[in-house]
């Protein structure tokens, strides 16, 4: 059960912190990294501007004693940065973490997942936007195909991480890939999470248009598969879970665009250069970096943290489905990890 010691102004607890490790990735997938503005001349971020593994143990120390159980930790790809397993099992060790995820595209599991699992992650979240070889190619950006991936999810199964597959169904792109997708998650006994393309950022080139609604995936999975709804786990839980009839196999959808949940989200995100951001869609971001490279202390960085939190009113998605004009600088998917 979540202790919770702080809320927002909407009545909102504070439990979730995810983690930006990493601003680069290996991939240049079109709806986070497009490949025309992520390109050889884009300066990524120095070491120095990155969070160092103390300064993230740091914050996590301080986000759990305010509550937070949970940790996820991002990218870009986080299997980029050196050592992450050095991190992990530091932040296992903090008092009051009970649960640490890892968000990837799967290319670095067949070396590292074994470890993960040692250091303390629990389980992992593998982007996967294709079964068809050639349209991952496409997707991706990087020409890699399929093969790397399924052998990461196989790794991760194989090392006891839990596993769940992300794809992100964008329409005229890859929605021809619902169904073989299923099939396959099906078939692994993974749990595959439909995510609705959505306007992170401002270089993804987003439009209501190219958004395929769990309403429409749903419609076309139940052309082949009966599915029911599954009692949600926790208050804030973001998949919205169905199970397929006579398994114990799920599928989830994140509706961030047609189905909004912002009423429920408890979740906090510190981005690869330090800054704390509220709202996955407010790139208003808050400098933590700066106050840990102070002179301030722990006592003093909790009290900045609990009163940025208690001034939150962020409801982006729900103020996009009211119809309200919606125009706040965003922070791109590259640096906060989704």
């Amino acid at each position: 059960m979540y202790n919770t010691k702080v809320k927002d102004a909407l009545d909102r607890p504070l439990r979730d912190l995810r983690i930006s490790v990493i601003d680069r990735c290996n991939f240049r997938c079109q709806y986070c990294m497009p490949a025309e503005i992520f390109n050889e001349n884009f300066h990524f971020l120095p070491k120095s501007e990155l969070l160092s593994y103390e300064e993230i143990e740091r914050t996590a120390r301080i986000f759990a004693s305010l509550g937070v159980e949970k940790l996820r930790l991002t990218g870009g790809e986080p299997l980029l940065r050196k050592d992450l397993p050095k991190l992990i099992k530091n932040l296992s060790q903090i008092e009051g973490i009970n649960d640490i995820g890892l968000t990837t595209n799967g290319v670095f599991l067949k070396r590292y997942a074994k470890e993960l699992k040692e250091s303390g992650v629990h389980r992992v979240n593998i982007s996967l936007d294709s079964i068809d070889d050639e349209l991952f190619k496409q997707i991706n950006g990087r020409n890699i195909g399929t093969k790397a991936v399924m052998e990461g999810i196989q790794a991760a199964k194989e090392a006891g991480l839990g596993v769940k597959v992300n794809m992100v169904v964008k329409k005229g792109l890859n929605e021809n890939q619902i169904l073989p997708m299923a099939r396959f998650c099906l078939k692994e006994g993974i749990q595959l999470r439909y995510i609705e393309f959505m306007d992170v950022g401002s270089t993804n080139g987003w439009q209501m248009e190219n958004v395929v609604t769990k309403k429409e995936i749903i419609e076309l999975l139940q052309s082949e598969f009966e599915i029911e709804p599954a009692e949600a786990d926790y208050f804030g839980e973001v998949a919205k879970r169905y199970r397929y009839k006579g398994t114990d196999t799920e599928v989830g959808f994140i509706t961030s665009v047609s189905e909004s949940f912002c009423g429920s989200c408890t979740r906090a995100r510190l981005s690869a250069n330090g800054s704390l951001y509220t709202c996955l869609f407010n790139g208003n971001g808050h400098d933590i970096k700066g106050l840990l490279r102070s002179e301030m202390t722990d006592s003093e960085l909790t009290a900045h943290i609990v009163s940025l939190w208690n001034h939150r009113k962020d409801r982006y998605s729900d103020e996009r489905a009211e119809g309200k004009n919606i125009h706040q600088e965003k922070i791109e998917m590259s640096y906060i990890g989704g």
